[in-house]
């Protein structure tokens, strides 16, 4: 089996911060797009963020933006989603995810091959 391996999930009370990371496992993060997702119960999953680890190109839901950051070791064996400022509608299930081999690098989407099992992250008032 090859996916990648979340972590880092935990419960905050609103405002406060949390750091997942997504390890590589038996992947090979390399010139693919590694993105987080997350799902709500009752809710459909979604696209947080986002990064084509061949340059660096990032993306971010809107919902997120100035209060989330992508990032990588320079080994680009771990990614991370740099969570601040956390609001109780972040609350969900928080998945990493690889493409394959077909992918828009510019905005990292496409096909998703590879999924982690996911880590859960709740947010308290």
């Amino acid at each position: 089996q090859v996916q990648p391996v979340e972590s880092g999930g935990g419960s905050v009370q609103a405002g406060g911060s949390l750091r997942l990371s997504c390890a590589a496992s038996g992947l090979t993060f390399s010139r693919k797009c590694v993105g987080w997702f997350r799902q709500a119960p009752g809710q459909e999953r979604e696209g947080v963020a986002h990064m084509y680890i061949y340059d660096g190109t990032t993306n971010y839901a809107d919902s997120v933006k100035g209060r989330f950051t992508i990032s990588q070791d320079n080994a680009e064996n771990t990614v991370y989603l740099q969570m601040d400022s956390l609001k109780p509608e972040d609350t969900a299930m928080y998945y990493c995810a690889a493409t394959g081999l077909r992918f828009f690098a510019s905005s990292c989407t496409g096909e998703y091959n590879y999924w982690g099992q996911g880590t859960q992250v709740t947010v308290s008032s």
